[in-house]
């Protein structure tokens, strides 16, 4: 991992030159389906640099993710604006010498805040009135679902699915979590017969579902929280979906907090004093908070390198177990 980091690093530091940014070490913060390093512009200000991971997303959707946020900010959302190279590209190719397909780094700007909290932590509470944070955090996500059901797609425009085929599929986007080989015989047998009991139920589900543009990933480590306001960062797996995959991953890890159900309750109520029509939706969140933990296993699977691996395999077969046992599944 050192070695990785290391690498990572220098081509960061090899990436800055696109933007004619001054000369600097760009400091890691994150390394997950990207790599994440903090920079400083050349007046001072910091910006976010990401090295997105070889052959996850194609460079045609890389740009539409930065065009959607774009349209984001402009309609008054708090999310990243995207920062355009000296060449006026909003992506630069970088030769990876470990994979055939190339690296590709773009700059967005910083947004100010602290993260809502951490995986496997207790949500910090001092100072915050966590009920009226959560009622913001679902507002936003309503106002973010509004912009996108109004947004209007470039030719191309390329995002993945998070449909019936993209979450239970032949080939989930996030990976075939009843394959996993981390996990035992058994386990991957449990969830092999888990996946054909809900492929039926969601199928059947799907088309009076509300589906569109969703962030896909706004769990506490991409919701910044500053005096009362929300800004969502981390858009690397928008795509298209079920709105209640975007309000289940809000949900899911917040599942162990003592106050959980006025958590849950405020969320929802902030989501419909924006989107009224969804609530009958909500009937159906159960479901997706399995769903989502299931995609974890299949995104854990295909990131062997990372060191905290078991522990996390061990939690999402926990949170599955759980979930699947009060869906009665």
């Amino acid at each position: 991992m050192d070695d990785m980091i290391a690498t990572l690093t220098a081509r960061a530091a090899s990436a800055i030159a696109h933007w004619d940014l001054p000369d600097q070490v760009p400091e890691l913060l994150k390394y997950r389906e990207n790599a994440v390093f903090k920079v400083r512009l050349r007046d001072g200000r910091p910006a976010a640099l990401r090295l997105h991971r070889p052959a996850y997303h194609s460079p045609v959707a890389l740009a539409s993710e930065l065009a959607f946020m774009a349209v984001l900010r402009e309609r008054g959302i708090a999310v990243p604006l995207p920062i355009a190279a000296a060449d006026g590209s909003l992506l630069a190719v970088l030769p990876s010498p470990e994979s055939s397909a190339p690296h590709y780094a773009d700059l967005i700007g910083w947004m100010e805040g602290e993260p809502l909290g951490d995986t496997g932590a207790p949500l910090p509470r001092t100072g915050r009135d966590l009920p009226a944070l959560f009622r913001v955090i679902g507002q936003e996500m309503a106002r973010l679902h509004d912009v996108a059901d109004g947004f209007v797609q470039a030719a191309g425009f390329e995002r993945p699915a998070w449909d019936v085929e993209g979450l239970l599929g032949q080939a989930p986007f996030w990976g075939r979590f009843w394959d996993c080989p981390l996990l035992a015989p058994t386990q991957r047998d449990d969830l092999a017969r888990l996946r054909d009991r809900l492929l039926p139920r969601l199928s059947a589900l799907a088309p009076g579902l509300d589906y569109g543009l969703i962030h896909a990933d706004l769990v506490r480590e991409n919701v910044l929280v500053a005096d009362g306001a929300v800004a969502f960062i981390d858009f690397d797996d928008c795509g298209f979906g079920f709105r209640l995959f975007d309000l289940a991953t809000a949900l899911l890890r917040n599942r162990h907090e003592p106050d959980y159900p006025q958590l849950r309750g405020a969320l929802l109520e902030g989501y419909t004093a924006v989107r009224p029509q969804a609530e009958p939706d909500f009937q159906h969140l159960p479901l997706f908070l399995l769903l989502r933990a299931l995609t974890y296993i299949g995104w854990a699977a295909a990131r062997p390198e990372l060191p905290d691996n078991p522990a996390r395999l061990r939690r999402y077969l926990g949170d599955i177990e759980t979930l699947a046992k009060d869906l009665r599944v």
